[in-house]
């Protein structure tokens, strides 16, 4: 049996994973943001799902919580960085205050949790830290390059956490989740205010395009998760896990767009060395 500590299962990506360690018979510390969801989820498999109110964003209470959960419950086998929300806005009407706010919270919430939990993986040389990314953390869309930039941060300190503890006996994994029916394009998305008139013939139709297509998404959360909890019990999990053929189909554009570019600069890229 493994020890699950998951941020945000109060719905979404979480929830389903943290059912789906569940049913593996796995034990689930999940965090919420309130007494009541904590209740709900303790009570989901009692002996089994343990709910905390966490909020991410506290460091020292980050640190506190994982250290009270390693000391009274034991190992903490896997460490998923979940909570999370979209910020939509173009890069100039979003100001600066919801760039700290997505970063703080997408950002610095999962580097507060991997800090606080590396030093008993260190000392036990096992454990695996899961850091729920998105395909907008490998690719971009207009409207939202606050979210893009504090998910390209996290597949940034993803890559090189996974260097860092290789030798440690530590596993690291971005999950790049393309389109879920999840809430992320509906009440958990933060949508900066409309300001500039030249924006909006690019903007406003993609806007409507993800309202509309909010609850609609083809991807199925409880998939999702099988397939994390898979990688998990795998003996030499990826690094980067795209889950969707959206999130495939794009990436896979995204890396044969850069081989077309590099080609097409090779000449300049490369002649940059002293002679």
């Amino acid at each position: 049996m493994k020890t699950w500590f998951i941020t945000g299962v109060s719905s979404g990506f979480g929830r389903a994973l943290a059912k789906a360690a569940l049913e593996h018979g796995d034990r689930v510390i999940g965090t919420l943001r309130n007494e009541a969801q904590r209740d709900e989820f303790s009570r989901l498999l009692p002996g089994h799902s343990y709910g905390v109110t966490l909020d991410v964003t506290a460091h020292e209470t980050v640190i506190a919580t994982i250290a009270g959960v390693e000391h009274e419950m034991g190992a903490i086998d896997v460490l998923v960085n979940n909570a999370g929300y979209g910020h939509e806005g173009t890069i100039e009407e979003s100001t600066l205050e919801q760039y700290r706010r997505q970063f703080d919270v997408n950002v610095f919430g999962a580097v507060s949790a991997i800090q606080a939990v590396l030093p008993f993986m260190r000392a036990r040389h096992a454990g695996h830290i899961i850091n729920i990314t998105s395909m907008g953390g490998m690719v971009t869309f207009p409207g939202l390059g606050v979210y893009h930039g504090s998910k390209f941060a996290l597949e940034g300190i993803s890559e090189t956490l996974a260097k860092e503890v290789v030798d440690l006996g530590i596993k690291v994994t971005a999950v790049e989740p393309g389109a879920f029916r999840t809430d992320w394009a509906g009440r958990s998305m933060v949508r900066a205010e409309q300001t500039l008139s030249d924006y909006n013939p690019l903007i406003a139709p993609l806007r409507e395009a993800r309202v509309e297509r909010n609850g609609k998404q083809a991807g199925d959360p409880a998939k999702a998760a099988e397939a994390i909890v898979q990688i998990v019990h795998a003996e030499n999990p990826p690094l980067h896990l795209p889950l969707g053929p959206d999130a495939a189909s794009f990436i896979r554009m995204k890396i044969e767009s850069l081989q077309d570019e590099m080609a097409a600069w090779d000449s300049l890229i490369t002649s940059t060395n002293f002679d």
